[in-house]
């Protein structure tokens, strides 16, 4: 049966730690196996990272710069050198590929979106690997998906993919950080992201010195593409032929099991392809009518608005500790809401001057998170 498989690859992965210079066999053993996965049927995405790490290593830096405009001409140097040599590669095992950069703008507006979507689509038809990374070079710190784990996850959102890995430095999920914790334990199975907080995992681990991710960024790329229904492993990138073990069925890596009923495409894109612009604050009444009744959002049960935000922007909606419940496109823009909050709907032409929605979000722009 033909799956469309989505891998990531970290810098940690595709770097020597010790120089920042590229892993060769490992990328060679990757280009191998996705070449086999395409060979066999399958269509495939790789989301690498890279491009900051080996233009360090190009340049002779001995760490990741911390500077946006140094980081964006580093990203600009190894780009080049990293595209050119997955397309030697791919090339000698007769795989076609695509470069493929993006910015978190081109997914805040519905066209873009689906625009970038149809091009997937057209090049997956075509027999082609896209190779796809964050296009640092230009991209905004405040529109940066910040690390290629949630690029990969909107990524197999975007695509409705089967199967998202994500190739890391460490062989699964554990309890706590195994390379400092010894008795730290493994996780092979998690039913419910929610599972983690009672299982008290530790996910703070941080990325390597060459790379931005780390095991909190998984755990959340793993959030978004289970909610898409996307079946999503975390294993060990220094094998990239375990990607064919587990798809036969081997327990390799911890696997996320996907939601049975995944959000619609649209919801998504409101969930995780927008950035959210403010906060709004509610009474526990709302939070039970939004989270267990599918209701919408009216502004009786609205305690507090935070932040700056225009009518259709994307907001958070928390309850009273702060807690994200939910996110939505909201119908009244901050300084409105901070005049309507707590009122009643039929309040709201007095106050304002003018008949507006009765819903500050409507449960169709309304997802729960």
């Amino acid at each position: 049966m033909t799956q469309t498989i989505v891998v990531k690859i970290g810098t940690s992965s595709l770097t020597q730690p010790e120089t920042g210079q590229l892993a060769l066999s490992v990328i060679a053993t990757l280009a191998e196996t996705l070449s086999h996965l395409r060979r066999i049927g399958h269509r495939v995405i790789l989301v690498s990272s890279g491009a900051v790490g080996v233009g360090c290593a190009r340049l002779g830096l001995t760490e990741r710069p911390k500077a946006i405009a140094l980081k964006q001409a580093v990203a600009a140097v190894g780009q080049g050198r990293l595209i050119r040599i997955y397309d030697d590669l791919f090339t000698t095992l007769q795989q076609p590929i695509a470069q493929v950069l993006l910015s978190r703008n081109d997914l805040l507006q519905r066209s873009r979106y689906l625009n970038i979507y149809n091009t997937f689509k057209e090049l997956l038809a075509l027999g082609v690997i896209p190779v796809v990374n964050e296009n640092d070079t230009v991209a905004v710190e405040e529109l940066k998906f910040g690390d290629n784990d949630t690029l990969s996850a909107l990524v197999a959102s975007l695509v409705q993919a089967d199967w998202l890995f994500l190739l890391t430095d460490v062989d699964s999920l554990y309890s706590a950080d195994p390379r400092s914790v010894p008795d730290a334990q493994p996780i092979s199975l998690v039913k419910n992201i929610k599972e983690l907080a009672q299982l008290q995992v530790d996910t703070a681990t941080q990325g390597s010195q060459w790379g931005t991710g780390g095991m909190v960024t998984k755990i959340s790329a793993a959030r978004i593409a289970t909610a898409a229904g996307v079946y999503t492993v975390i294993t060990e990138g220094k094998f990239p032929n375990n990607i064919l073990k587990i798809i036969q069925g081997e327990p390799i890596g911890t696997h996320f099991e996907p939601k049975p009923e995944p959000t619609s495409a649209r919801k998504r894109w409101i969930a995780y392809g927008l950035l959210p612009l403010g906060k709004l604050y509610l009474d526990e009444g709302a939070v039970v009518a939004i989270s267990q009744s599918g209701k919408s959002l009216l502004a009786t049960g609205i305690t507090s608005v935070e932040g700056e935000f225009d009518s259709q922007d994307a907001v958070l909606l928390c309850n009273k500790s702060g807690n994200e419940i939910a996110r939505g496109l909201v119908n009244y823009s901050s300084v409105e809401l901070q005049k309507i909050s707590g009122r009643h709907s039929r309040e709201i032409a007095a106050i304002l001057g003018y008949e507006g929605a009765e819903t500050v979000i409507h449960r169709d722009n309304l997802v729960i998170t």
